[in-house]
């Protein structure tokens, strides 16, 4: 905890910016910059209504393809190369993005986007984070996803004067400010250092887990599936469901990216309040009801406040579980396998939920209120598994295997 040497603020900070650069490009802009663009793809007839949300769900396959290999393409090349290069990918994806070339062209290079978006996630952290000293991690992790609300407000802002330039100038212009981003975080990326090369002697003891680890996964995943419709549909659910137009629209998406912009830091500074798991609960029962609401609201105020709470959760949830791993597991190579088996959960049932939301979408002539209903459902499924668990007869009594023993007290991160 005490240092007698602490490093210096820039061999702190450059990593930090660089993860954050990191969350921006590849989640901020990659995945949320599309929201506010489904409108336009639509009214400009790139592609049909039913291929442009089906497009959107690309990126969330993606995420988990990244999600499952983005520690292994660490371990063949290291953690700072595998950064770069997912940085560059999404970068070359934007600037691909500009030529309509077909349905296929499109989805293959947004899948891209996606698979950079989940190894970025499954590894930033567990790079910048053990360059951090301990007591500054909480803020660490929070500046580090901060990066995706940035985004997601920056799309909301940056988007609506590019399209004035027209639809492939904007993914032009996209390109070039993720390029801008991955220049900047280029050498911000610390060494490996930190990371043990042995991940092969801890597989051979392998013991039961706590089951409160598994009941994160679980939780995290109908988080995924909850998060989903607002992030995909806001925009189109208040410009052509209400009727409100693209510029209402966009004010909304603003909106939600100041609420993105929140999120990180106040779930950080409420789970170093209250711990992880109380705060985790606190925040689903806020989500259902906002989610809940959404259905049912239309005036400009009920929505621009709604689309703030509802902001604050994709970016907010991250840096809260990441927190929950800390107190659960003490020994940093297992928070990393921990951490990412808990993305890849995250991943794989929003990805599930993109595709499945889409198809309801389109079933359903679409109606936006019942993916708003359901993902409430979803949200509620979340909190209720927590009360599941404490049913289940002496869950805390299990063997575990050394460096998964669970925390009782303080959170870590």
């Amino acid at each position: 905890m005490h240092s007698t040497s602490p490093p210096p603020p820039s061999a702190i900070w450059l990593p930090i910016l660089a993860g954050l650069c990191a969350s921006l490009v590849s989640i901020g802009l990659a995945r949320f910059a599309y929201t506010p663009l489904i409108p336009s793809l639509i009214q400009a007839h790139w592609f049909s209504a039913s291929d442009v949300v089906y497009l959107g769900a690309a990126n969330l396959v993606g995420y988990l393809i990244g999600a499952l290999i983005g520690r292994p393409l660490a371990h063949r090349t290291s953690n700072k190369t595998a950064l770069r290069l997912m940085m560059l990918a999404v970068t070359l994806s934007f600037f691909a993005c500009g030529f309509p070339l077909s349905v296929s062209w499109f989805f293959g290079w947004r899948l891209l986007s996606g698979v950079a978006g989940g190894a970025i996630m499954v590894l930033v952290a567990a790079t910048v984070l053990p360059h951090v000293p301990a007591a500054r991690r909480g803020l660490a992790s929070g500046a580090i996803f901060l990066g995706i609300g940035l985004g997601i407000a920056g799309s909301g802002t940056i988007v609506p004067p590019l399209l004035s330039l027209g639809l492939q100038q904007t993914w032009f212009g996209l390109g070039l400010l993720a390029l801008m981003l991955t220049a900047v975080s280029w050498f911000g990326w610390p060494s490996d250092v930190h990371h043990e090369t042995a991940g092969l002697p801890v597989e051979k003891n392998r013991t039961p887990t706590d089951p409160a680890v598994y009941l994160l996964f679980a939780q995290y995943a109908f988080m995924a599936a909850g998060l989903v419709p607002a992030m995909v549909f806001l925009v189109d659910y208040v410009a052509r469901g209400l009727g409100a137009g693209s510029h209402v629209g966009a004010l909304i998406w603003v909106m939600y990216g100041l609420g993105a912009i929140i999120g990180p830091v106040s779930y950080g500074f409420l789970a170093d309040q209250l711990g992880a798991k109380l705060s985790i609960r606190l925040v689903l029962v806020v989500q259902a009801i906002a989610v809940g609401l959404l259905s049912i609201s239309s005036s400009f105020a009920a929505l621009a406040l709604l689309a703030v709470i509802l902001g604050s959760f994709p970016p907010g949830i991250v840096p809260l579980a990441l927190a929950r791993v800390h107190e659960l597991i003490p020994n940093h190579h297992q928070q990393q396998i921990a951490w990412s088996r808990a993305t890849v959960s995250f991943a794989t049932f929003q990805a599930i939920a993109g595709f499945a939301y889409s198809a309801l979408f389109n079933v359903s002539g679409g109606h936006h209120a019942l993916l708003f209903i359901i993902a409430a459902g979803a949200i509620v499924v979340a909190l209720l598994l927590e009360q599941a668990m404490r049913l289940i007869p002496n869950t805390s009594a299990c063997s575990l295997p050394q460096g998964f023993a669970p925390r009782t007290e303080s959170p870590t991160l």
